[in-house]
């Protein structure tokens, strides 16, 4: 391990630009966006530079104060927190850089804080990145669960409902992801992550160890929205503002599952949650269950908001069904899956803030036409969207073909075969769309629409571009960074 204040800095920036933020937001108004957008994109360099240097020099490590753990609080950054934190970084600089008022007509009194609330959740959810204890991850789940209520209630009454809904099942899931924690530090006497391990090893078998995990896999299972703990979630992500939905869709639910991976293959003993417990057995049918019933509900809505919230339960569950296979190929898809789709989603959701914007409309039905209105839009909700099926040369289609190679090599075919089938499931939802899209025509008495402005099409773009690269490159990550962290955590 080597020092390095890096970890820290990771959660520091953001958290001190929230606090800037939030002064300029009643002082000088204009300069709070510019802020956030300084802080993210120095946040983004410092994780990039992290994860090149962790995976040079093995795990940095930032003992808070100077007190090494157990005693003190540890900041870690390996090649796994690292490749989460860039992604983090990146999402959260793009969210920013789109104009975050973009489909809901935020008014101005209501949304003054919404720039520092972006940077608090960011600096949480980097805290959780970051966290070397159990206690710690703990308190950084909170803030960024604070901050998600909050910016959530902002798209208006029914936003605030659905924060209210978020907020009560949320507070149960932390409840027990801590009451866990409790039993871990009871039975073990510590909560640092590489001091559990060795004291875990010991006590497999145990009752309490046993409440303990099935109490933490909950807790943070409700956090990540896997079935059937995913019932916040359509109504948080689709009454939300777009730009703050696709923050929301695109790294705070994989954060949390950054944390079952993080505890599950790396604080607790080898095997232990395969040999002694069935909990990643129990992982994969629940994400095969939530890839069914997310891609069914995205079919039956007419919203497009809301169907991308439920296919959003329905992307979980492939990388809840790699995390439970806990082989190297298909933690692997897990991984490519986090990344490949929060560049579609962040992209669908900043597309679906652009024709609110523009066509005053959110409804499926009144797509038609706007292909030939709104050409560089809709050629890059068509590129999300394919990837979404898992056509290649896209992103969707890498991370889903290592997600089957994972189930066929465990002999778990009609996991595969979901997996598979699956794709037809989402090709019905968005094909309906991309036809009306480009080979219909727009009735005369729709509202004339034009194309959205530069500023909404250039983060729009971006991430177009990145899915495709995210494609066509994915094996420059695979090799050098995800492989690498699965053969790790999967010896």
């Amino acid at each position: 391990m080597t020092r390095s204040m890096l970890p820290a800095l990771l959660t520091i920036v953001p958290f001190t630009a929230a606090v800037v933020a939030a002064v300029a937001a009643v002082t000088v108004p204009r300069a709070a966006r510019g802020v956030a957008v300084l802080a993210t994109g120095v946040v983004t360099v410092l994780a990039v530079w992290g994860l090149v240097r962790s995976l040079d020099e093995g795990p940095l490590v930032h003992p808070m104060g100077g007190w090494a753990a157990p005693l003190g609080i540890e900041y870690v950054l390996d090649p796994l927190a690292g490749f989460v934190a860039v992604l983090v970084g990146a999402i959260g600089f793009l969210v920013l850089v789109y104009p975050t008022r973009v489909g809901f007509g935020l008014e101005a009194e209501r949304g003054v804080f919404l720039h520092a609330l972006v940077l608090l959740l960011l600096g949480a959810l980097l805290g959780v990145v970051v966290a070397g204890d159990l206690f710690n991850l703990f308190v950084s789940l909170e803030i960024y669960s604070i901050a998600s209520y909050a910016l959530i209630a902002l798209g208006g009454p029914a936003a605030a409902v659905a924060s209210y809904r978020y907020l009560l099942i949320g507070t149960v899931g932390s409840s027990l992801y801590l009451l866990g924690v409790g039993f871990v530090y009871f039975t073990t006497g510590t909560l640092g992550m590489d001091s559990v391990t060795p004291a875990l090893a010991e006590l497999t078998g145990s009752p309490t160890t046993a409440a303990a995990t099935a109490l933490i896999v909950i807790g943070l299972g409700t956090k990540m929205a896997i079935f059937p703990l995913h019932v916040w979630l359509p109504d948080a992500h689709s009454h939300a503002p777009p730009a703050v939905a696709a923050l929301l869709a695109s790294v705070q639910v994989k954060v949390a599952a950054y944390a079952l991976i993080r505890i599950l293959l790396d604080v607790f003993p080898p095997r232990y949650v395969v040999d002694d417990l069935p909990v990643l057995a129990l992982l994969t049918w629940f994400g095969v269950a939530g890839v069914i019933v997310g891609s069914v509900s995205a079919i039956r809505q007419t919203d497009l908001k809301r169907m991308l919230a439920h296919s959003t339960v329905a992307q979980l569950g492939y990388i809840a069904i790699g995390i439970g296979l806990a082989t190297p190929l298909a933690l692997v898809g897990a991984l490519l899956h986090v990344v490949n789709h929060a560049a579609m989603k962040a992209c669908l959701f900043f597309v679906a803030g652009a024709v609110i914007e523009q066509a005053r409309t959110k409804k499926i039905a009144d797509f038609a036409g706007l292909g030939r209105l709104m050409p560089w839009t809709m050629v890059a909700f068509t590129v999300a969207a394919v990837s979404m099926v898992g056509l290649p040369p896209t992103a969707g289609f890498f991370s889903k073909w290592y997600l089957v190679s994972g189930a066929v090599g465990t002999d778990r075919w009609l996991v595969a075969v979901v997996i598979v089938a699956s794709s037809v499931l989402t090709l019905i939802y968005f094909l309906r769309i991309l036809e009306s899209i480009w080979f219909r025509s727009r009735d005369a008495d729709h509202e004339p629409v034009t194309e959205a402005r530069p500023a909404i099409l250039l983060p729009i773009g971006v991430l177009a571009v990145a899915v495709l690269v995210l494609g066509v490159f994915n094996v420059v990550m695979v090799d050098e960074v995800l492989s690498p962290v699965a053969d790790r955590l999967l010896p």
